[in-house]
């Protein structure tokens, strides 16, 4: 995720002189569209005494990146530390491995790729902006027909988030909620979808990270000045 970290200035100020290209991220107003460019491979995690870095394989969008760029990884704005050929390598905030499922990948493991927006850019899904909710696990992932029909569980904490024809991203993915339920909801992925993301490899059990509609967030915020309403 693009969290600042501790010291740091809040995203909404000027980047104080002297900051490392790295953490540029937490000074920008980023977005992504939920449109993933390109599903990378896990290299490699590795912990040690400074925290965890990761490693992805990106022959597609490497050679278009550079060291300071924020990039979504499964929907996890993250800062690109470094760039190797066609590797590209990340450090993971705690608050990240706590938050999402990147604590759980493993070597080899697919990965979905979204560089931010440029400011010329077409904006094709939704707002998203990397800030993962929750993960939550796959009740269902069902052929019906030429289409497949996905149903997360939805954790009570966030359902009033989730409306019928909303958006929501699921591992860095833009889709439109078809249904709600008390304790899940589900989206409809096309063929197309499935093939050029990673929900080609994934399972009921597994976990998919959630970031819900930011104006949903902002409504409430907004709602909550006016306790009468």
């Amino acid at each position: 995720m693009c969290y600042a970290k501790s010291g740091e200035a809040s995203p909404h100020f000027p980047k104080p002189r002297g900051l490392d290209i790295t953490e540029q991220h937490s000074y920008a107003s980023l977005v992504f569209t939920g449109l993933i460019e390109e599903v990378g491979k896990v290299v490699a995690v590795r912990e040690s005494n400074h925290g965890t870095q990761l490693q992805i394989a990106a022959p597609r969008i490497a050679k278009k990146t550079r060291g300071g760029d924020s990039i979504t990884v499964n929907g996890c704005c993250l800062t690109l530390t470094s760039r190797a050929g066609d590797r590209l390598t990340f450090d993971l905030l705690e608050e990240t491995i706590a938050r999402t499922n990147l604590k759980k990948l493993r070597q080899k493991e697919s990965v979905n790729l979204e560089r931010a927006l440029q400011a010329r850019g077409r904006l094709g899904g939704h707002f998203v902006q990397g800030h993962i909710d929750c993960e939550s696990p796959i009740f269902a992932f069902d052929k019906e027909g030429a289409d497949f029909r996905l149903e997360i569980e939805l954790p009570s904490e966030f359902a009033h988030y989730v409306a019928c024809k909303g958006s929501i991203a699921l591992n860095g993915i833009s889709l439109t909620v078809a249904d709600v339920f008390p304790k899940s909801f589900v989206v409809w992925i096309i063929p197309y979808t499935k093939r050029h993301t990673n929900l080609n490899h994934v399972q009921p059990g597994d976990l998919v990270n959630v970031e819900f509609d930011i104006l949903a967030k902002y409504v409430e915020r907004m709602l909550s000045r006016y306790p009468k309403i």
